[in-house]
């Protein structure tokens, strides 16, 4: 537990979070970065950005209620002082994500009526499954379905989008790749702290395998609601022609929507079925039917 304590403590998070990688940013990305005109000047551009950027808030939001309720539910002191930090993190998320609502024209009291418009319904029902776990104060499960399953899925999620965004957008690269950082901590918690306690409690195994196949019906549901009929699903056109913006080996400026939401799918149900292996877990399969 000492080397747990030191490896996730609030120091450790001060000296790598806001004294590292986020120091000299401006809501996580560097002063005087913009959104691009292309995206500012045609509305079906600006539109796109804001119904992903909806996503993402509604993602974090619901990342937030997550951490900050399962500080209490915590039974050590170690556990607590990380969901402490990453109960900021999740707040600063909300934060920025929110904040490029407004650089992109939404309006401060328009923007909880835009939310609810472009919300997915489907990640809406994700976030109900893990809320649900961490109303009962079930830490175990909880942390199973924030730290590894959200956390595992927005982790793969904002490495594509940085991806695409990288040579278009700097400034929405640049603020994907600090909460990047941030869910590479969180996702490393998730394993090195619920695996021994999953050992020492084994009868919760079904219930938490259960939680994990709902959270993924809602999630694959949601990668299929994203990419149906949207051309442009990462918020990242491709401008030139013979453009190349690789991930994964796909080059996402020429993928299909299609091939992108099967690339995005696999490589995140890949890397759920390790972590959960290495925490004692079975991946249990949804059916999509």
């Amino acid at each position: 537990m000492a080397e747990f304590l030191s490896q996730y403590s609030i120091q450790r998070w001060l000296e790598a979070c806001p004294q590292g990688y986020l120091e000299d940013t401006v809501y996580g990305h560097e002063a005087g970065e913009s959104e691009p005109e292309t995206v500012m000047m045609d509305e079906a551009q600006r539109e796109a950005a804001i119904r992903t950027t909806t996503q993402l808030v509604v993602g974090e939001r619901a990342a937030l209620a997550a951490s900050s309720g399962l500080v209490n539910a915590a039974p050590d002191y170690a556990s607590k002082q990380f969901l402490a930090t990453q109960t900021l993190d999740e707040a600063r998320h909300v934060e920025i994500f929110t904040q490029r609502m407004y650089d992109l024209g939404v309006k401060k009291d328009d923007l909880e009526s835009t939310l609810s418009q472009f919300a997915n319904p489907n990640l809406i029902k994700f976030a109900e499954v893990l809320l649900e776990k961490v109303e009962a104060k079930d830490f175990i499960a909880g942390v199973v379905g924030q730290n590894i399953v959200l956390e595992g899925m927005a982790f793969t999620v904002f490495e594509m989008m940085e991806a695409g965004a990288r040579d278009y957008n700097p400034k929405f690269a640049h603020t994907l790749q600090g909460t990047i950082a941030d869910e590479r901590r969180h996702v490393g918690f998730g394993e090195n702290r619920i695996g021994s306690l999953i050992k020492e409690n084994p009868e919760k195994r079904p219930e938490i395998e259960k939680m994990q196949r709902d959270m993924t019906y809602f999630m694959l549901a949601t990668f299929a609601d994203s990419f149906s009929g949207n051309p442009d699903p990462i918020d990242a056109p491709a401008e030139a022609e013979g453009a190349s913006v690789e991930w994964q080996g796909v080059n996402l400026a020429t993928a299909t929507p299609e091939e992108m939401e099967a690339l995005l799918a696999g490589t995140v149900l890949g890397e759920f079925k390790t972590r959960l292996a290495r925490i004692g877990l079975e991946y249990q399969s949804p059916s999509m039917g």
